[in-house]
């Protein structure tokens, strides 16, 4: 009898154990909808160079607005201009106006003007973006076809369609790495269970240099720090023939293999700091530096270097005008889809990047991503009161109307 019992029971387990592996293998895979949402390639008679003044501003100013003191700051505005614009799509009024200011041009003229500039990308070049959305299958979340197909027509947005759970967690952070070449090998943390979507941009770049260097140019030397401490440093010499000035800093540019790429440099000028130099540019100017270098024979050295970057962009972004989006009961994106269980805002703007410049050339990736999530419902003259200062309170007697106790507090810890 008590064998009979341990063969049940172990039979029993041997069944669970089957089935918790069955539903852990067999875990819903996200749907693929790009080929139910067929992308139609647009007609863009958009120049991209008519609209690079406006993209270097916003790299200018999203750099500023995000460099921390002290530290590397290394950011994609690319990467980060392609993630915001998709959003965009979906943002209705003050909240649309916003973005627009921050990104430096209307929604519409955006989309003509990345779709111009991914379509001037060499297919297996040296420069290469993917764009992707992620959306909750969850029935409480209906999402704006239009949006999709928008996005699909101007950007060539990947479509998904999944459960929001661990396994769409890693499915997006294997996208990213995949089309970074393993270089933003993992973004996004975990995924709230507020979150109903992600919009995503994957920029993946290695371009050899017109002129490698050789081993005779590289030498070891030190590299001064702001405070005064020395570093050695693989610095690689080379005579190049784009010369960048302006008052506050000289520089140089060097092409990479057919000169669609190049790497610039500027060094501040003596008694002048990193940080007074980026505050003494303009979009407009740079823009004009970088369009523009002077020839000139330049002798160069440039360390050896490799170094990433992790931010969250929420902060930075609300700074530089679009608080809207981030607020959960002013943001307006009713264009891209609704939520039964409350307004639908942007709750983080995850920000990777990396770059590896050496003798050979440079590799650089960056991915961005955009969480949707829900917050409260919206509500019409909504009223709020925060009593973090002293307040009068009351005991009333309802019927009557009448205090019975009536008192002040002004510290709550006294």
């Amino acid at each position: 009898m008590m064998k009979k019992t341990i063969c049940t029971v172990c039979s029993l387990l041997l069944l669970l154990s089957m089935t918790l592996g069955l539903t852990a293998c067999g875990a819903a895979k996200p749907q693929d909808l790009t080929q139910d949402v067929h992308a139609n390639p647009p007609a863009v008679t958009t120049d991209p160079a008519m609209a690079s003044a406006c993209a270097t501003d916003f790299a200018l100013r999203l750099f500023l607005a995000e460099q921390k003191a002290g530290e590397n700051t290394l950011v994609s505005p690319l990467s980060v201009l392609c993630a915001l614009a998709m959003t965009a799509n979906g943002a209705q009024g003050e909240t649309r106006s916003q973005m627009e200011t921050v990104l430096g041009m209307d929604a519409g003229a955006l989309n003509e003007y990345l779709c111009a500039w991914l379509r001037g990308l060499d297919e297996g070049g040296a420069l290469r973006l993917a764009n992707s959305i992620w959306f909750t299958d969850d029935a409480r979340f209906t999402v704006n076809k239009e949006f999709l197909q928008t996005n699909a027509d101007y950007y060539g947005a990947d479509l998904y369609k999944t459960p929001f759970d661990a396994a769409a967690c890693q499915a997006i952070n294997d996208w990213v790495k995949e089309r970074t070449d393993g270089m933003i090998p993992h973004i996004l943390d975990r995924i709230p269970s507020s979150a109903v979507m992600y919009l995503v941009n994957a920029l993946a770049f290695e371009a050899k240099w017109e002129e490698v260097y050789m081993d005779y140019q590289v030498h070891e030397g030190d590299f001064n720090t702001a405070d005064g401490q020395k570093i050695k440093a693989d610095y690689m010499g080379s005579m190049e023939h784009a010369w960048l000035e302006t008052d506050m800093a000289t520089g140089f540019m060097k092409y990479y293999e057919g000169r669609q790429y190049a790497f610039a440099a500027l060094l501040p000028k003596e008694g002048a700091t990193v940080a007074e130099l980026l505050d003494s540019l303009t979009g407009a100017e740079l823009h004009e530096l970088l369009t523009h270098p002077q020839d000139a024979y330049v002798t160069t050295l440039l360390p050896k270097f490799e170094t990433d970057y992790s931010t969250e962009l929420s902060e930075t972004l609300s700074a530089m005008g679009m608080p809207d989006a981030f607020d959960d009961t002013k943001a307006d994106f009713s264009g891209l889809g609704h939520s039964d269980a409350g307004n639908i805002y942007i709750s983080r703007v995850l920000h990777k990047t990396f770059i590896s410049v050496a003798e050979e050339g440079t590799r650089a990736g960056a991915a961005t991503v955009v969480e949707m999530a829900e917050g409260t419902m919206l509500i019409e003259d909504q009223k709020t009161v925060t009593l973090d200062r002293p307040f009068v309170y009351m005991l009333v007697d309802v019927e009557t109307g009448t205090p019975f106790f009536i008192g002040t507090m002004l510290d709550p810890a006294a």
